[in-house]
């Protein structure tokens, strides 16, 4: 176990300097150019010269490989860099975002934990009933919409029509409700039709004939089940929360939420690219942190990985 932690930690490194270099080419193939843009912004008239003195200003008269070895070593530091627009830390302002943007993820990850297991356990073992083929329509339905889609239902639902929760801000519970349940019916279906089906899968698998007639309670052998059937579910848990926090962007700006998400849509609108920068670092660091997380809860969860490694 501890090797092949130690193994995986290892390989951090190059698949950061992957993602990081790969999200450098990809902003130096913009458009635009960031001293003329920097300039704008700011609402000063760019001539050649003044570009020129932004270029040096900001590093860009330096070769490819010598900027993006500069900015990576800054970005392990927390250093990203000022923002275009408001000339502030551009670590500063994410910092600032980023908890209400993990509120965001946490609440609609909470809604899909409760929602997948009451679901997928119904219909696993209510399977080919009229209930399970009405609770996965239901789930499929919804998690089709698109989310912005779904989002304008609601707000007209809840909020316009019965006026029970609020459309806009952070303002406690009420506020959080809406875009939660938002963010968490685009996964819903995926965990309850993987939970299920995991479910009637171990149903028949040798272990749970021997259990039974070994003479356990039928509780504990429905706990085996459960147990073995959730470690795929908790692997792909683990990469759906980056996605939920990525995934936040259009729900915050549906929501007015005062997050990652919203900040780095209108970096985007104001080619505020160290913004970008650093949304794609933070991104890129948090999905490979919570697959590692996964990983590790599986192999705790099932024995028999640790002995494979």
């Amino acid at each position: 176990m501890t090797r092949y932690l130690l193994k995986r930690i290892l390989m951090l490194f190059p698949l950061m300097i992957f993602i990081t270099f790969f999200a450098f080419v990809l902003l130096t193939m913009r458009a635009s150019d960031p001293a003329e843009v920097a300039l704008r912004v700011n609402q000063v008239t760019p001539t050649e010269e003044m570009i020129e003195s932004m270029r040096q200003e900001l590093g860009l008269d330096q070769p490819f490989f010598i900027r993006y070895a500069i900015w990576l070593k800054n970005g392990l530091t927390g250093d990203f860099g000022r923002s275009y627009v408001t000339q502030e830390p551009v670590f500063d302002l994410i910092m600032e975002a980023l908890p209400a943007t993990l509120q965001l993820a946490g609440a609609a990850l909470f809604f899909i934990i409760v929602l997948s297991l009451l679901f997928g356990v119904i219909c696993a073992y209510a399977a080919h009933t009229w209930v399970d083929r009405l609770l996965r329509a239901f789930v499929f339905i919804a998690a089709s919409m698109p989310s912005f889609w779904l989002g304008i239902l609601l707000i007209w639902l809840f909020s316009v029509k019965f006026n029970w929760v609020n459309t806009s801000g952070m303002e406690g519970f009420k506020s959080i409700l809406l875009p939660a349940v938002t963010l968490s019916f685009g996964y819903l279906s995926t965990y309850v039709r993987l939970i299920r089906n995991q479910i009637l899968k171990f149903q028949h698998e040798p272990f749970v004939f021997y259990a039974r007639a070994r003479g356990l309670k039928e509780r504990t052998v429905q706990l085996k089940i459960m147990r073995h059937a959730l470690q795929l579910a908790v692997t792909a848990l683990g990469m759906s929360i980056p996605k939920l926090i990525a995934g936040t962007v259009i729900i915050e700006n549906l929501f007015a939420w005062p997050g990652v998400g919203r900040l780095c849509i209108t970096a985007i609108f104001h080619a505020d690219f160290p913004i970008i920068q650093a949304y794609l670092f933070v991104m890129g660091f948090l999905f490979v942190m919570c697959n590692l997380i996964a990983d590790m809860l599986q192999m705790t969860m099932n024995p028999q990985l640790r002995k494979e490694v």
